[in-house]
């Protein structure tokens, strides 16, 4: 099994990216990553300042896919996530829905006892539940930084993007150029703070290139029986107007049912929530049953 460790990072997705690794569609690959600070907080130590490079989310990569072409959809099966045994979260005075709380940033190391609890306090212990803040492949454009999630993933810090997960993005350039980064152990939808419990940690992939199968509007998750489209823009509102109106093209398109009943079928059934409002662009995140698609004979690839 392929491993590209976390000597191999980049801050930006760019279409020119040289590639680090190589591997076959239908292979398995572990990604080792860095935290979202670049492993750059440390106890007892004098931490980063806020124009500190090493804050730049760092993402593990890119792997190239052999005979993923422009046109294709890479499929991201997330097999399993081991995580670092400690985790940092911060304030900040700038972002996130709390600044006029904060006037300097604050660092807070937490112990993750054996990768399935957190000792929040001294009477609260939380359940982990890891998931991947960035992940995705080459943009269409030129170059989008690891802190900006949009049509071809990044930093989405969508929750729902963990262990159990099927990813479908999309393939821009020659070989789809995979990286991820930015894991979390815990976070809730809408990051509101500013930041998850963010820690490094290896993650096991599958990856398919698939090809004249059926489309689904990437990025795209499939987990616990709900399909999900993930989209960001500007704002929450065209964000969240994206993600649904990408599900209900899905809908229409790939079950042969008129748009009213798509929509009617939407309003009764589909579930939209924020995944994050700290990113330079915001990501909304629209959920289906898998079941409906399957009684009208959707089948995922």
């Amino acid at each position: 099994m392929m491993k590209i460790t976390r000597d191999y990072v980049h801050d930006i997705m760019r279409a020119s990216q040289p590639p680090v690794a190589f591997c076959e569609s239908g292979d398995t690959v572990i990604f080792e990553t860095r935290d979202c600070y670049n492993d750059s907080i440390i106890p007892g130590e004098k931490q980063p300042k806020d124009d500190d490079p090493s804050y730049a989310n760092p993402a593990t990569g890119p792997l190239f896919v052999d005979g993923a072409q422009p046109g294709d959809q890479l499929k991201v099966e997330i097999l399993a996530m081991d995580l670092a045994p400690q985790a940092v979260m911060r304030t900040s005075p700038t972002d996130g829905a709390f600044p006029r709380y904060f006037k300097e940033r604050y660092f807070q190391i937490f112990d993750l006892a054996d990768g399935r609890w957190v000792q929040f306090d001294e009477g609260l212990s939380l359940p982990l539940s890891p998931m991947i803040g960035v992940i995705g492949t080459a943009p269409k454009e030129e170059e989008i930084d690891t802190e900006t999630p949009f049509d071809h993933g990044g930093n989405m810090d969508c929750n729902k993007i963990g262990v159990g997960t099927t990813l479908y993005l999309p393939v821009n350039v020659p070989g789809a150029l995979l990286s991820m980064g930015d894991l979390h152990a815990l976070m809730g939808d809408g990051e509101v703070l500013i930041c998850g419990l963010e820690v490094a940690g290896e993650v096991t992939v599958r990856v398919t290139v698939l090809r004249d199968q059926l489309k689904v509007p990437t990025p795209f998750a499939v987990r616990d029986g709900r399909v999900m489209t993930i989209q960001s823009a500007d704002t929450l509102d065209e964000a969240a107007g994206k993600a649904a109106n990408a599900m209900m093209d899905f809908i229409t398109q790939a079950s042969g049912l008129h748009p009213r009943k798509s929509g009617m079928l939407m309003s009764l059934l589909s579930d939209m929530a924020v995944c994050q409002i700290v990113d330079p662009k915001k990501t909304v995140r629209v959920e289906f049953p898998q079941s409906i698609l399957e009684h009208y004979g959707v089948r995922l690839p």
